[in-house]
Parts: structure tokens; sequence; C-alpha cells
């Protein structure tokens, strides 16, 4: 047995002739992208009583309605739908995503869940909170805090016995309070009065 070594400047097992071709075919197989098929896979196609029996495993029966197509996602998979009798989802879909093995014969149901439809009552799109206050939103509020705390004054004020007619700007004073030093007061034990002391 002989063996040859080479003297070249090239990797062992490239030739430097086809080494820029295989490289445009890898860039080309890598910017390639899935692409969804026209047709669904015709064994998956026909899966409507799998996929109808895997929506029932979840479902009641009687929300599920007749059949209303099958598209094809990708390779060997299958969404088909049926009309939702679900409350409170007018004119949603049931699903059931069908998948297989490349040249297998047995279909199985990957996911079921509801989708709606193009007549379908959907919630609005949700808005930040910030975009959603407006000016007179935050006026109308104010107003009313403004309308609450005069109406806590003027039931503050009526319990103290001044209506909104009788209400001054004096401080109202008793009777019995501290006239100041000199002044012609008793003590409560009616010893005498302060000028005794």
């Amino acid at each position: 047995m002989t063996m040859s070594a080479t003297s070249s400047s090239e990797p062992i097992g490239t030739d430097a002739g086809t080494d820029g071709a295989a490289d445009a075919t890898a860039a080309t197989a890598r910017r390639r992208a899935a692409r969804r098929p026209s047709k669904p896979d015709a064994l998956l196609a026909a899966a409507v009583d799998t996929a109808r029996a895997g929506l029932l495993e979840v479902v009641p029966a009687d929300e599920i309605g007749e059949y209303v197509g099958a598209t094809p996602d990708a390779e060997r998979l299958v969404t088909h739908r049926f009309v939702a009798h679900r409350p409170g989802y007018n004119g949603w879909h049931w699903y059931a995503t069908v998948a297989r093995v490349p040249r297998g014969k047995v279909v199985t149901v990957c996911e079921v869940g509801l989708l709606p439809s193009e007549n379908a009552v959907l919630a609005p799109e949700w808005v930040p909170w910030s975009e959603r206050v407006r000016p007179e939103d935050v006026a109308a509020e104010e107003a009313a805090q403004a309308e609450e705390a005069e109406r806590a004054r003027l039931r503050a004020d009526a319990e103290n016995g001044r209506g909104a007619e009788g209400a001054s700007d004096e401080p109202e004073t008793d009777p019995d309070a501290d006239a100041g030093p000199g002044a012609d007061a008793t003590w409560p034990d009616g010893a005498g009065t302060q000028e005794d002391e």
C-alpha cells in the first residue's frame, strides 16, 4: 500500500473550482423560506371525523356546529374549522389542527381551540390609559370632587348649628370662656373671682 502526500495549500477534500458554487447553493437553500402549500394533504383534509373527535374531548357536542372547511398550514399540517355554538362567541369557529409523519397514514390531532371568523364579535383594540384619558374626563372628575367637598363643608356647618344663611366670617364666642385678666368671672366652685387670687 502506498500513500501519497499532497503539497498544495488547499484543504484536503476540496476542489478549488467547485468551492464557490457550493457556497452559492448553500446560501440559496438558507434563503428559501418555508412556503404554505396551496393544496392540503389529501389524507389530512379527509380527516374531518378525527378533527371533530379531538374537539369532542374538550368541548360539549352541542357547541360544535357545521363543518366550515380545511386550510393547509404547512406540509402535512392541516387545520379544520367548525362553527362554534358557544354562548358569547357569535361568529367564532372551533378549530382542530391535524398532522401526520412523512409516509405515515395515522392522523393525529395537534391542537384545538377557538378562532374568530371575519364576522366575529371582537373586543376593541387596547388603548393605553394615558391615551384614553381626555381633558374633559379629568375636568369632570375635578368638578365632582369640588362638589363633594362643598357638600361636606355644608354638612359640617349644619352640624355646628350654622346654616348657609347664618354663616359669618367672625368666630363664634363662648360666653363661659375665660374673658382674660380682670374680668368679673367666678370660679366653678363659687369661691370667688379671678381678682381674688
